[in-house]
């Protein structure tokens, strides 16, 4: 059978009339299932193909009221962290059948408005989100009236009874003051406080309670606020090195930020390590291969990355289900970047 032109669209009924078979057998057969015989899927599928036929996912849609799409709205890809995780996000919907579509907002409220409004016009079937700073349970009211089942990931934002997946950030940071005030460090700078979002939230306060336990004093001129970026890494060690009392060691809210100050003591003519001890946070793959390699902590966002679509799934599918927090526990890795302070 010739379609003309050419540019008529294949349908099932098309296929199914040219091999003799139902449009219910050529529906199954290319969806590889069991139910049809071997030979006859093998006969649609070519013919298919032959045919140029392409699945109508939008008439699927509106016939099953499902996408089989995930959302992912996150403010960073930039940051390999957030790589990272998404890598892990579309690998496992890929194994359950499901495609990711994202959305990207940087910092901006505004923006991030737009981003998971836009998102949703595609009608995912729900959404992972990392929320930009400043973000409030009001910031995601409109999904929320519109029944849209959501995950949070990495950040939490207050007062949102949402399910969520991240990692211990206070714990994370108590592992990296633990370890460079038992190496030695009294004085211990910390570059990224940032009250705008859980995560740096929760690290300070690891930070000043892990000083106060120990019975050192919190100078507030150690402490230098950003966003986990590059610059404020090369920015905030330069500035905590020009203090009074200048620190013998730093931790960063961030990888991304450990290699900023790592640069930074650079351009003071110091070496991490040697002269100045860096802990950083993520453990992405760039860390081990700086040199010095980066001492870090380990927060496992390939699994967080493959918990958060994991339960998104189970919350689409079961949308009464108790909310849950799934919480990982983060690892310290001691690489180069951190010795006893120099005499």
């Amino acid at each position: 059978m010739r379609l003309g032109s050419g540019r008529a669209r294949v349908t099932l009924q098309i296929i199914a009339e040219q091999l003799a078979v139902s449009t219910a057998t050529v529906s199954l057969a290319l969806r590889n299932s069991p139910l049809v015989a071997e030979a006859t899927r093998l006969r649609v599928q070519i013919l298919a193909r032959e045919m140029g036929y392409s699945y109508n996912r939008s008439a699927a849609s509106l016939r099953t009221d499902r996408t089989n799409i995930l959302g992912v709205g996150f403010h960073d890809i930039t940051n390999p962290y957030f790589a990272e995780l998404l890598a892990a996000i579309e690998e496992t919907a890929a194994e359950r059948g499901r495609s990711i579509l994202l959305a990207t907002y940087g910092e901006k409220l505004d923006r991030q408005e737009r981003a998971l409004t836009t998102l949703k016009e595609y009608r995912p079937d729900g959404m992972i989100v990392c929320a930009a700073g400043g973000s409030t349970a009001e910031s995601f009211t409109p999904l929320i009236v519109a029944d849209m089942p959501l995950v949070q990931l990495s950040r939490e934002i207050p007062g949102l009874d949402l399910d969520f997946v991240g990692s211990d950030d206070r714990h994370g940071t108590v592992l990296a003051l633990e370890h460079l005030i038992g190496l030695g460090h009294r004085r211990i700078a910390f570059l990224g406080e940032n009250q705008l979002i859980s995560t740096a939230r929760n690290r300070y306060e690891g930070y000043r309670d892990t000083l106060a336990g120990h019975g050192l004093s919190f100078d507030p001129a150690l402490v230098y606020a950003g966003y986990g970026t590059r610059e404020s890494g090369l920015k905030g060690v330069q500035h905590v090195l020009d203090a009074t009392e200048p620190p013998t060691a730093a931790i960063c809210f961030n990888d991304l930020t450990a290699f900023g100050a790592m640069l930074g003591l650079r351009h003071r003519g110091r070496e991490a390590g040697a002269d100045f001890s860096i802990v950083g946070c993520d453990d992405v793959q760039e860390a081990a291969q700086w040199y010095p390699a980066l001492t870090t902590i380990k927060n496992f966002q390939g699994e967080m990355g493959r918990r958060s679509a994991e339960l998104l799934i189970r919350r689409i599918a079961e949308p009464a289900a108790p909310v849950r927090r799934i919480v990982l526990t983060p690892e310290l890795v001691v690489r180069g970047t951190t010795a006893p302070p120099r005499a």
